[in-house]
């Protein structure tokens, strides 16, 4: 079973440490869940596990290699990393967008193979584009695009995907179908790491949490130990009421500190 893994992994920039020490291990079947405040170290740490980032200290290892032994090209075909955000400028069409995730299998100038025009349509089927095939990336709603860039990556044939912050400006409805569809790629035995700032999603969904604070992580395992009260109002800087729901989940509703709190007095 291939594994990737943070081992006391550091990362320097601007003279400080915004990611230290941090200890995290990936396998397939997991959809875990880094949650954090902003500047909390979560988008370093999905940077570093992909191998887009050196670390400064420590070591990211995949398989016991470490990452920065590897050719980038062995590392792109088993690692898929979906940045926040991403704009495409070009009208390409969906199927264009995703057969890019084939390049790290092919030569420069090489055309596709039958394998290549297999592992496109099955990603697009995956992720429910197939209808979209011949529509510009531009002409795309906010949930189509994030879903387009997941088949991209599904078209790597991966054995693990890294997505930074997938449900960034999304919608509830296009929110949900994001986060399921991470799950069922866990689920049929994908390694999937996403970092969220929804932490009501990341507790529906998620198989275990990775809670991140100030570049350090902070804690790490299931939901309801990782975002207890006393873990979130440290984090970040509020009192979390946890509810439950008429299906057995749990809920959370956010309150301001009382300023007597903030202050420590």
């Amino acid at each position: 079973m291939s594994v990737l893994e943070a081992r006391e992994a550091s990362v320097w920039r601007d003279d400080r440490w915004i990611l230290e020490a941090a200890n995290v291990r990936v396998s397939p079947g997991e959809l875990k869940a880094v949650v954090g405040p902003n500047g909390s170290g979560k988008s370093t740490l999905l940077r570093s596990l992909a191998g887009i980032w050196n670390v400064d200290g420590g070591d990211i290892l995949l398989d016991e290699q470490k990452i920065s032994t590897l050719a980038r090209s062995h590392v792109a075909k088993r690692i898929a990393f979906v940045p926040q955000e991403q704009k495409i400028e070009f009208a390409f069409t969906v199927t264009e967008v995703v057969e890019m995730g084939r390049h790290p299998h092919r030569g420069r100038f090489a055309g596709q193979s039958a394998h290549d025009r297999e592992a496109v349509a099955r990603a697009m089927e995956r992720c429910d584009i197939s209808h979209l095939r011949a529509r510009s990336v531009h002409t795309l709603s906010g949930g189509e695009h994030q879903r387009v860039l997941i088949a991209r990556s599904l078209a790597v044939e991966p054995e693990f995907i890294l997505l930074d912050e997938p449900t960034s400006n999304l919608d509830v409805e296009h929110t949900l179908e994001v986060m399921g569809l991470c799950r069922t790629l866990a689920s049929e035995g994908q390694a999937v790491v996403l970092a969220t700032h929804d932490l009501n999603a990341a507790t529906r969904y998620a198989t275990s949490i990775i809670l991140v604070e100030g570049g350090k992580v902070m804690d790490y395992g299931k939901h309801e130990q990782v975002l207890s009260p006393e873990n979130v109002e440290r984090a970040f800087g509020v009192r979390a009421e946890v509810l439950t729901t008429s299906a057995g989940e749990r809920v959370y509703v956010f309150h301001p500190l009382e300023k007597s709190s903030k202050s420590g007095e």
